[in-house]
């Protein structure tokens, strides 16, 4: 009894021991943390999608109190209001950025892209990228198979089931990036959004030669560059037989529709520019000849003329003969 008594009592001034020496090491080594901090990471959306290049918004919150710049500093998800109600509560210069959404340059629908194989292994983008090029022969379009959707918190993209492709919605979309992440094949990007829906944008990131795009896709880019011609903004570039159209440059004058021979170029929100009719061959008047007659009937007419007055002076020749 005495030995187990012992035993309680020396492990008891052992955990007390240990807890005082941490406790004086928890004293000496603790970091005082700024209180702004918690304020800040309430201010901020909470989502923890890592749009802003932090792991969540507690480290989002931690680097907008100390830095002194935080211009380079921006959460996507709760957008400009957010980042100037952050800085005018820390007394900093809120950064200007102009409103993204996600947009999948890919046109390759069932009908313009058909299967040419299936693929029976698990339903990932990922797993189907790293295997082969896809259930089609195009190496560069959407699998479909819906990576981009599990990686949305938002709810903002779906993979249709009649054209087999992602749609993107803008509405949801908060330009935080994961379905950029999550895409194999690199077919979403972040583009400017412009007001009411609209954009003008090379749904196909092909880099193959334009005949075999064609086998591929009756969708795709083939780099023919006549989009690039009739742009008078500077706003298209061609590069490995690849359109691509600068949101920055663009002024969705939607010329560039028009003039694409695979309908690569999508245009949302707005109606295509009305196609200018060729003006028909002009018909002549009634009653007047057409060139080529009218030539000909002159050469004749001439031709008389110098024939009727050749013949006078002919006979008068005759004349004097006989009387000779």
């Amino acid at each position: 009894m005495t030995v187990l008594l012992s035993t309680i009592l020396t492990l008891s001034l052992l955990g007390i021991l240990a807890a005082v020496v941490l406790y004086f090491v928890a004293q000496k080594f603790k970091v005082e943390e700024d209180p702004r901090i918690d304020e800040v990471e309430k201010m901020l959306p909470g989502a923890n999608c890592g749009g802003c290049g932090f792991a969540g918004c507690r480290g989002m919150a931690d680097a907008l109190v100390k830095n002194d710049d935080i211009s380079a500093l921006f959460c996507p998800v709760g957008g400009g209001d957010t980042m100037k109600g952050i800085a005018a509560y820390l007394g900093k210069t809120a950064p200007e950025k102009e409103p993204m959404v996600a947009t999948v340059r890919c046109g390759g629908t069932c009908e313009k892209r058909p299967r040419t194989n299936t693929f029976d292994g698990a339903k990932s983008c990922a797993v189907a990228s790293s295997l082969y090029v896809g259930e089609t022969a195009c190496a560069y379009g959407c699998l479909g198979y819906g990576d981009c959707v599990d990686a949305c918190a938002f709810d903002a993209i779906r993979i249709n089931p009649e054209t087999g492709i992602a749609e993107v919605d803008a509405e949801k979309c908060t330009a935080c990036g994961a379905c950029v992440k999550a895409c194999p094949k690199n077919i979403i990007e972040l583009r400017k959004k412009w007001p009411k829906g609209r954009a003008v944008y090379v749904g196909c990131v092909s880099k193959d030669k334009g005949a075999v795009v064609m086998k591929a896709c009756k969708a795709g880019c083939i780099g023919c560059g006549k989009c690039e011609k009739v742009c008078a903004f500077g706003a298209i570039t061609i590069e490995n037989n690849l359109a691509y159209i600068d949101p920055h440059k663009c002024k969705l004058c939607r010329k560039c529709v028009n003039e694409c021979p695979t309908g690569a170029i999508k245009l949302v929100g707005m109606e295509p520019l009305p196609k200018t009719p060729k003006a028909p061959a002009a018909k002549p008047a009634e009653g007047a000849q057409p060139a080529a007659a009218a030539k000909t009937a002159a050469a004749t007419a001439a031709k008389a003329g110098a024939a009727a007055a050749a013949k006078p002076e002919q006979e008068k020749n005759e004349s004097v003969k006989e009387q000779k």
